[in-house]
């Protein structure tokens, strides 16, 4: 997530450039050929141009937006995340209770800690790259990695749970499948376990396991938008209309311009270039910016800050357990949080 009041132009436009150099290449291309080799048959009318161009626009728009939600709903995920996780945690130090109370902290830990290795479990799934994520293939993606770093991608899930888990839990844990649906099962068991050693009652054990249904619910939803990627279909026809338009814009400056030589000169004709990289090149970020949008937990500058979250709730976790030496928050690089 960038924090900034807006991207710099200096990240922007190496970010885009590609684009200006893809329209550089179409429109010279024609306006040499129309200007040196007498190519007259490439200059057509501007109106077909300009009905693509609205068709294109409105594609655009409906990607950005759709792809937009992916990415708001992602963040809704996670204040929900955060709430429930707050609960829980007021439930676990309220409700399980022992007359020992160095025994009763043990219990509170475990829990907490438990739940931590949850959180580290789920954002891990989350970072994890699918084939049809952007991030790691496209190049101004990786260039744009210099800029920040993605910390699920430079440790491993192992190291990550070892301050939470014990040795055998670790390693049953990297051996599942799906390993934050087996941690809340883990905690499942371990309070079904304190209900029939009377540390919780009956109603609360109930209330706690409704708790953890709620997490179940917000994991199942960043799965859904994780596993599931912007309709391909939708994707496919803003490229190959953005595409068509690009490829047909400096045929119709050519033919605009071409109607003001007698006024102005034969010269007129290579302002079809700049008018082509600049109209082109608003065309084809619109579809870049849609698809750095559409996978809010692929790893890219636009994600949501899954990693910091799940540290402030341990941070507020912590403190709910009376825990002076707290992890740090993580702080923001190049105005990006990860």
């Amino acid at each position: 997530m960038n924090t900034s009041s807006h991207y710099k132009l200096k990240h922007f436009i190496p970010w885009t450039r590609r684009k200006i150099y893809k329209m550089f290449l179409l429109s010279i291309v024609p306006t040499t050929l129309y200007y040196f080799f007498d190519f007259k048959w490439l200059a057509i009318p501007w109106v077909p141009v300009a009905l693509l161009g609205t068709a294109a626009a409105f594609i655009s728009g409906f990607r950005n937006t759709q792809t937009y939600s992916r990415t708001w709903e992602a963040r809704q995920i996670y204040g929900a995340i955060i709430n429930s996780s707050r609960a829980f945690g007021i439930m676990i130090r309220d409700f399980i209770r022992d007359a020992d109370s160095a025994k009763e902290a043990e219990l509170h830990k475990e829990l907490f800690y438990r739940h931590f290795s949850w959180l580290t479990a789920l954002r891990f799934q989350l970072r994890e790259t699918k084939s049809w994520e952007n991030v790691k293939t496209k190049s101004y993606n990786r260039e744009y990695l210099k800029y920040y770093k993605v910390l699920e991608w430079e440790s491993s899930l192992e190291d990550e749970l070892e301050p939470f888990l014990n040795e055998e839990e670790i390693k049953y844990i990297l051996t599942v499948n799906n390993k934050s649906t087996q941690i809340l099962a883990m905690q499942s068991e371990q309070l079904k376990e304190l209900n029939k050693g009377g540390f919780v009652t009956d109603y609360y054990y109930a209330v706690i396991e409704n708790q953890l249904k709620d997490l179940y619910d917000q994991q199942g939803r960043c799965e859904r938008i994780k596993n599931f990627p912007y309709p391909r279909q939708f994707s496919s026809i803003n490229l190959y209309f953005t595409n068509v338009l690009c490829l047909l814009m400096p045929l119709g400056f050519i033919g605009e311009f071409s109607k003001l030589t007698e006024k102005f000169g034969e010269n007129i004709i290579w302002l079809t270039i700049p008018f082509s990289i600049i109209i082109g090149w608003v065309f084809l970020v619109l579809d870049q910016i849609g698809e750095s949008t559409e996978n809010p937990f692929e790893g890219s500058a636009n994600d949501i800050p899954i990693t910091q979250i799940s540290r402030n709730i341990e941070i507020d976790l912590r403190e709910m357990l009376g825990e002076k030496d707290l992890p740090k928050p993580i702080t923001a690089t190049n105005n990006i949080i990860m």
